[in-house]
């Protein structure tokens, strides 16, 4: 790896795409220590512990929003509007005309996800000044109010540029990076905390594990179903085509982190709902969805199966997919173009669904589990989301600098 790295600080367009993408990641850890002014950062950062919402929400701010920084929003907002017009472009026909345009359409979404960026910015602001007010007991001028809205809105804009610009003219996805970035930045405090509160034992055991639980992750993200296709000759003019073999690869995980996001706010709401509610029964239903309970767990494992369903029927569309193939002159071995073939795509999607989405349960739930068993703060920091996104963006950051790598002809990371 060693090697490889300075094969890639060799080639000069490279190194300038990798020095890039640092200088940006560092302007958006500086933007997370910059607070909003007309607040008391100190008080707020009380309020924020690591097994609820907040705590939740301030590991993919990287603590942006413990300190209410500029960044205090961090990337979620962009996260949340392009999961809604994913969700649209099945309902939508307007939208579902863009997602098949091509690079014309997909401007348009761009777009239009940036637009519901900034107004889930606006509203998520006006959110916070609501609950840190009910919460410190105090109430912000007017003046103020308007002044974190903007500031908070603007900071978002400015994370969706930096992102951008990123995956442009950098290394990887930006808007990825950035939140490998906010997660990565909480490692020295976790490492610190649980180094201090575990004896040598624990500590070597809580090693071991991290390792075996990437390891996992790592194979379970490169797990395929491959769906081998034939092509027929066909000739056009004087040329022949076709007549080749190929495979489709559907992923044990085809929907990624998003059902474990999805899930968790779900069941995160009914606590952050509480704040508000002073009844007994809010507060009745919030402990026994809390972070830390036998409710919580079997009821975020079964809601992650179920996302994990429903995201993947969302991105993939056997139906367009057999059109294609069908289209081409390709076929499925033993399988009959057309409906024959999605409804094959579809029953084996839905088989290897369910183990990803279990995998996906259980990397959620051993966090918890284990820092009941070790009391380790390590875990309260990281669980399986951030391992889960930790690993996923390494690889496909890697995969990325592998591929310039190969292109000028060096040896790339992976043997």
């Amino acid at each position: 790896m060693i090697e490889a790295l300075r094969n890639a600080f060799k080639i000069p367009d490279l190194r300038k795409r990798i020095l890039f993408t640092l200088a940006m990641l560092a302007v958006y850890r500086f933007g997370a220590h910059l607070p909003v002014p007309g607040v008391d950062p100190a008080a707020i950062r009380a309020l924020f512990q690591s097994g609820d919402v907040l705590g939740f929400l301030d590991l993919f701010s990287g603590g942006a929003l413990s300190n209410f920084a500029v960044f205090a929003l961090g990337i979620m907002p962009y996260i949340t509007s392009s999961i809604i017009m994913q969700l649209l472009t099945v309902v939508v026909p307007t939208l579902e005309k863009w997602s098949k345009e091509g690079e014309a359409g997909q401007k348009k979404m761009i777009q239009w996800t940036r637009y519901m960026t900034l107004v889930l910015a606006i509203v998520n602001s006006i959110g916070y000044i609501a609950l840190f007010q009910n919460t410190l007991k105090t109430r912000f001028p007017l003046g103020t109010q308007f002044l974190i809205v903007i500031t908070l809105t603007a900071g978002t804009a400015v994370i969706m540029w930096l992102g951008e610009l990123i995956t442009q003219r950098g290394v990887g996805n930006g808007m990825s990076l950035l939140i490998f970035t906010s997660i990565i930045a909480r490692l020295p405090v976790a490492l610190a905390t649980t180094a201090s509160a575990l004896n040598p034992i624990f500590t070597v055991l809580l090693i071991v594990i991290f390792v075996a639980v990437i390891g996992l992750v790592v194979t379970i993200e490169g797990g395929q179903r491959r769906i081998p296709v034939q092509y027929a000759k066909r000739v056009v003019g004087r040329k022949m085509y076709g007549g080749q073999q190929t495979y489709i690869p559907l992923k044990v995980n085809t929907a990624g982190v998003i059902p474990i996001i999805f899930a968790t706010s779900l069941l995160f709401f009914p606590s952050q709902l509480a704040k508000f509610i002073q009844a007994s029964w809010a507060q009745k239903f919030a402990s026994f969805v809390d972070g830390s309970s036998p409710g919580f767990i079997i009821a975020e494992a079964v809601l992650i199966v179920f996302f994990a369903y429903f995201y993947t029927a969302i991105v993939f569309n056997p139906l367009d997919l057999a059109d294609n193939i069908k289209k081409y002159g390709g076929f499925i071995p033993g399988v009959r173009p057309g409906r024959p073939t999605a409804e094959y795509l579809d029953s084996v999607l839905n088989r290897i669904t369910l183990p990803g989405g279990l995998f996906l349960a259980g990397i959620a739930a051993l966090p918890t589990v284990l820092f009941g068993f070790m009391n380790a703060p390590f875990f309260q920091y990281f669980g399986g989301t951030s391992i889960l996104i930790i690993v996923s963006v390494a690889l496909e950051t890697m995969k990325q600098m592998e591929t310039q790598l190969l292109m000028r002809h060096y040896e790339g990371f992976f043997k």
